[in-house]
């Protein structure tokens, strides 16, 4: 699940731009949503292994 940190912290990226900057409105905050619960699911999938 690499790719998926990797697309987790370029999400976080733009999403703490987006609050700096004011840009991206509701669209960034669902995304930070959907990332939060995929690293969620990577911790807890990561413990299994």
């Amino acid at each position: 699940m690499g790719l998926l940190r990797w697309l987790a912290g370029i999400l976080i990226i733009f999403w703490l731009l987006g609050l700096v900057l004011h840009i991206g409105g509701g669209l960034i905050h669902i995304l930070i949503v959907i990332v939060v619960i995929l690293f969620i699911f990577d911790v807890i999938g990561g413990r299994g292994r």
